[in-house]
């Protein structure tokens, strides 16, 4: 419903409503005159149209392009091959909005709503290969089994000088002092409010979308910042790791700066992740299924479920490190995992299990990168546990101290990670070939992108001594 009873007030919602008569009440007592009808990419990208808003009520629903899913991070299209083919007519697919999506864009300059859009083809069917619909398509695996899947995401990002010549390494900000960190600063009050003004136009955006932010702090890197997120549903949270990457980017843009999710944007700084912390609960009782309900001790599905994650995450790493880059951070004696260990309250491993009550026993999930998909990463990341848990799997011994000079687990380039994806039979069958084969495609096609550009590296060490 788009109201809620507080009291005797009547308050109403800042993001979604019910269908299209209510949004039409929505749009027209804010007074809202454009509305931006938006679908994530394969890279997380916001695609869709402007519209006024009395033509999107007219006909809510829009069309585009199928290549839209087929499109590389550099704007190009892959080469066709290996079960990937392109629609001959790239014709075009239908967009129906999601109205528990609508809400403002509070840094518009004219009065305008934005909402989130769901691929179908015209006779109706999902389009298999869109972000959005490869998270339901996980999520009603587990709802066949009667759970629901809870998620919270943390997402670290970097504020950067604005820098518009690629050839230059990027530099932190300068802040309300006048001067730059040169340190690490981690959970730095003092640092953080450096950005005292971002930060409030961050929270203000943040309360007029209906986004909810748990907790701000200033992470390891020089003006490097992670913001939580409230846990619950994994696809209305993959909706706002979505919203909250355009906000923050809008909003540091209003102070002259820019805001970063590159996995690893400065070489002499830590990596950027996406942690995703993960539970399943009982649909019927409401019960987290990783904690006995009599004396609150670990399930078989909570070992299960880690087990799953230990055998399926290197084979899902291209979704959870999907660009050369992001292999950069995944690197020994930083803080990013190599393996897929796991430990109590351990930092160290890529499966850390933090210290809870029984009911909010989880399993955080440290190997993805900021630069991920949300839609995706936590499609993948609730995959590997689904495959876990309907197979009975065990895990191997928690790891207790540093798992940091224990060998790599996960693979170390983009190319190896897209190949372990391809051949794992349980995954491909749990996302579809169609969706493995095309974002294999996409993939090679922006390896091949990189490999055109030289690097300074090979300036530096090539150029007079080879």
């Amino acid at each position: 419903m788009a109201k809620k009873k507080k009291g005797e007030e009547v308050v109403e919602r800042a993001r979604g409503v019910a269908d299209a008569e209510a949004a039409r009440g929505w749009l027209a007592r804010r007074g809202l005159q454009d509305i931006e009808c938006i679908v994530p990419d394969q890279a997380g990208v916001a695609r869709g149209k402007m519209m006024p808003v009395s033509k999107f009520l007219d006909g809510p629903s829009m069309t585009m392009p199928t290549s839209i899913f087929t499109q590389t991070i550099s704007g190009d299209y892959p080469e066709e091959g290996g079960g990937f083919e392109h629609d001959p007519t790239d014709g075009d697919l239908v967009f129906e909005p999601d109205f528990t999506t609508l809400s403002v864009v509070p840094w518009a300059s004219d009065p305008t709503a934005q909402i989130i859009h769901d691929a179908y083809h015209r006779d109706g069917r999902p389009v298999d290969i869109a972000p959005r619909q490869v998270l339901r398509r996980i999520l009603d695996l587990y709802a066949f089994k009667g759970w629901k899947p809870v998620v919270a995401p943390e997402i670290e990002f970097y504020l950067v000088e604005p820098n518009t010549d690629a050839d230059y390494p990027l530099k932190p900000p300068i802040g309300r002092s006048g001067r730059p960190e040169i340190g690490r600063q981690s959970y730095s009050i003092a640092a953080v409010n450096e950005f005292d003004a971002l930060f409030d136009d961050i929270y203000e955006f943040s309360e007029a979308q209906g986004l909810e932010i748990d907790t701000l702090i200033h992470e390891e890197g020089a003006a490097q910042m992670e913001i939580n997120l409230l846990h619950g549903d994994p696809l209305e949270l993959a909706d706002q790791v979505f919203l909250f990457k355009r906000t923050i980017r809008e909003a540091a843009l209003r102070h002259k700066m820019y805001a970063t999710f590159m996995a690893k944007p400065m070489s002499r700084e830590p990596g950027s992740a996406m942690h995703i912390h993960q539970s399943i609960i009982d649909a019927e009782s409401g019960a987290n299924i990783f904690s006995d309900e009599e004396d609150g001790s670990p399930t078989r599905e909570f070992f299960a479920f880690i087990a799953g994650q230990q055998r399926f995450l290197p084979a899902v790493t291209c979704i959870m490190a999907p660009y050369v880059n992001s292999y950069r951070r995944l690197a020994r004696g930083t803080a990013a995992p190599i393996n897929v260990h796991w430990g109590y309250d351990n930092r160290t491993v890529g499966l850390r299990v933090p210290n809870s009550s029984p009911q909010g026993r989880r399993v955080e999930n440290r190997v993805p990168s900021s630069d991920a998909n949300p839609y995706l990463a936590i499609a993948a990341s609730l995959a590997c546990g689904y495959i876990g848990i309907v197979n009975g799997m065990s895990p191997d011994d928690p790891v207790e101290g540093s798992a940091r000079h224990l060998p790599f687990q996960l693979p170390r380039g983009l190319l190896e990670a897209v190949e372990l994806f391809a051949d794992c039979e349980e995954l491909v069958e749990i996302f579809g070939k169609s969706f493995v084969a095309t974002y294999q495609a996409i993939k090679q096609a922006e390896f091949e992108t990189f490999m055109a550009v030289i690097s300074p590296w090979e300036r530096e060490y090539l150029l007079l001594n080879v």
